[in-house]
């Protein structure tokens, strides 16, 4: 079933089971979840936690993600388990600063992204990336779900962040790479080749080189690869410590059996092989970048004309419950930063922005129209719209922007709900409604009979309530 020459390989990798790899790749991958705290707390029934991540499940079957209004409104995020071991990695890295400035360079579809952003909070910052423009589009769709509104996103090779010197406190370089881990799935054995595999050792060292000025002096990287491969893994990374004088970092794993710590040459990496752990095949390595051999840069950031007027200021603060602090307009429509304005600008003459932050509305005449990212921000006001609570099958053709028939509803924008958790917006205008759901976010796919049968059962006890 697999190609001779990475069998071959596989059986020269003393760390490697080769025999029970191949075993579990050929059986199903195991489903998993995160949940996102800031808008859902109730865990899935007859679910398993991942043991390495506090919000992460495994399910005992693939629901239907498109059709779920829940997934919709961001409340969890399919992210593949071993992937999750990112939360510990930066528990013992980084889990005691604050203010952190971080890059997910190859960020798409968003698994690691939405990770990042719950773990650095609201005070840290967190630019999200992809060189690729239609995955970037993806990237920004799930960070607009995610909700929490510290990150932008950028579409831009890894060498536009050379401007950048000494930027960020932290790095994750979740590399493109020959996808042995997932060789559960058929394309992913018919694209490999060792040709390919070499092209992507290559592609990698390019990668994080073009990245690495950006990195503050004692400043981490995280590598990682979905691949077993030691010339994407351990070699690459002992190839960069050379390059660079960077120190790799040990990480405690003494909590997690199965998790194969892997030594080369002086620095070391984690396999995750699947037989041996409870998800698919991946790698972790971090290195330290060294301190005190040169000056940083330091970066001055140049005053900007907002244009923000003070009815800006009042709208805002009657719908979000955060502070009106780097509040930014452009042409009329208000957005909300995770950084002051002058800081926003400095990275936008370097980089592609897509998605600058959370846009809040768009100015009118005498009003204003609430945007679709408001809806989802975790710091909408609670009462700022009224809302109406759908059902399943409501939510549903809501989401796929169909006209909604509701009763003795008031007139104007209303925040339209599923299950507590926000969906978006509708108006009232009297003689008819208005579906503002995005077009090109609505659900396509036909709506099976059984669609509960097919969706994620929670475990709604009183203890463990959705937040306000």
């Amino acid at each position: 079933m697999y190609p001779a020459k990475f069998t071959e390989r596989l059986r020269q990798q003393e760390y490697i089971n080769a025999s029970q790899l191949e075993a579990a790749l050929n059986s199903p991958s195991p489903v998993s979840i995160r949940l996102n705290r800031a808008k859902w707390n109730s865990p899935p029934k007859t679910s398993e936690q991942v043991i390495w991540c506090k919000d992460g499940y495994y399910l005992g079957s693939r629901p239907s993600y498109t059709l779920d209004p829940l997934y919709q409104a961001g409340c969890y995020y399919p992210q593949e388990a071993s992937s999750m071991f990112l939360e510990e990695v930066f528990e013992q890295v980084a889990g005691e600063k604050n203010n952190l400035r971080v890059l997910d360079l190859c960020g798409a579809p968003g698994g690691k992204s939405t990770h990042l952003s719950s773990l650095i909070g609201e005070n840290g910052f967190l630019v999200a990336n992809d060189v690729i423009k239609p995955r970037a589009g993806i990237l920004a769709e799930n960070i607009t779900r995610h909700g929490i509104g510290n990150a932008i996103v950028t579409n831009n090779d890894p060498l536009a962040f050379n401007g950048l010197k000494g930027y960020f406190d932290l790095i994750l370089v979740d590399a493109p790479c020959s996808g042995e881990g997932m060789f559960g799935d058929p394309t992913a054995i018919s694209e490999w080749s060792v040709e390919n595999a070499a092209l992507c050792s290559e592609r990698q060292r390019r990668i994080v080189m073009d990245v690495w000025p950006s990195l503050k002096e004692n400043g981490i990287l995280i590598y990682s690869t979905c691949t077993f491969n030691p010339g994407e893994n351990e070699e690459n990374i002992k190839w960069l410590t050379g390059k660079t004088a960077a120190s790799s970092v040990l990480l405690d794993i003494s909590k997690y059996e199965g998790i194969q710590e892997i030594g080369y040459k002086g620095i070391t990496g984690y396999g995750f092989h699947p037989g041996k752990i409870k998800g698919e095949g991946l790698f972790f390595s971090v290195i330290k970048k060294p301190g005190g051999s040169y000056e940083t840069k330091k970066q001055s950031f140049r005053k900007n004309d907002n244009q923000l007027t003070n009815n800006d200021l009042k709208i805002a603060g009657n719908l979000i419950n955060t502070s009106l602090i780097n509040l930014y307009r452009h042409g009329d429509i208000v957005y909300k930063l995770s950084l002051p304005v002058e800081e926003y600008q400095f990275l936008k003459n370097h980089l592609r922005i897509i998605k600058g932050g959370t846009s809040l509305y768009k100015n009118r005449k005498d009003d204003f129209t609430p945007l679709h990212e408001l809806a989802l921000f975790c710091n909408l006001r609670k009462n700022a719209f009224p809302s109406v609570e759908l059902d399943l099958s409501q939510s549903i053709s809501f989401l796929k922007k169909e006209n909604l028939i509701l009763r003795d509803i008031p007139r104007g924008w209303i925040l339209i709900k599923y299950r507590n958790a926000n969906l978006g917006f509708i108006k009232n205008l009297g003689t008819r409604l208005n579906n503002y759901y995005p077009t090109d976010w609505r659900i396509r796919m036909n709506v099976p009979n059984d669609i509960q049968q097919m969706l994620i059962e929670w475990d709604m006890t009183d203890s463990l309530k959705m937040p306000e």
